[in-house]
């Protein structure tokens, strides 16, 4: 997809959307001095061009019982097919993220565990068995932050 660039109208109305994704387009739109059908017709389009791929509902890891985040490196075996890991690992609900990487590892997911006895559990009798031959593990301490990308023209 090509660079998109936006007008003021579009970059306040994403600004706001990434403050809050639930603010209504009503409060968006008394606040700019435009009519809820414009904010609505920009969201619409906005979403059409891609630049707003979905909302989402954030929920507290912790608060669900899941007190330990860990990213592991995978590394696959020689013959592996890659399609098939990364659909397995779709099926892992306790896997959050998965990236195709470059540098030591094949693979880098996120895996969030109630504690390390439920990780070690994950690694060895869920990983393992999809062709992985090798781990690393890194736990998080702590999220420090998470941000989007800044919204900018050129």
């Amino acid at each position: 997809m090509a660079r998109q660039t936006f007008d003021n109208l579009d970059l306040k109305i994403l600004h706001a959307l990434t403050v809050n994704a639930r603010t209504p387009y009503l409060e968006i739109a008394r606040e700019f001095g435009v009519s809820g059908a414009a904010v609505h017709q920009r969201v619409q389009r906005l979403m059409t061009n891609g630049v707003i791929t979905g909302t989402c509902c954030t929920l507290s890891a912790e608060a669900l019982g899941f007190t330990t985040v860990a990213y592991v490196g995978l590394n696959l075996q020689p013959e592996a097919d890659f399609d098939h890991v990364i659909s397995s690992l779709r099926e892992i609900p306790e896997v959050t993220e998965c990236h195709l990487v470059t540098g030591p590892y094949d693979l880098l997911i996120r895996l969030e565990a109630h504690d390390n006895s439920h990780l070690f559990e994950l690694v060895q009798k869920r990983l393992r068995p999809l062709g992985i031959v090798r781990t690393e593990t890194m736990l998080s301490f702590r999220e420090e932050f998470k941000r989007t990308l800044p919204i900018e023209n050129e």
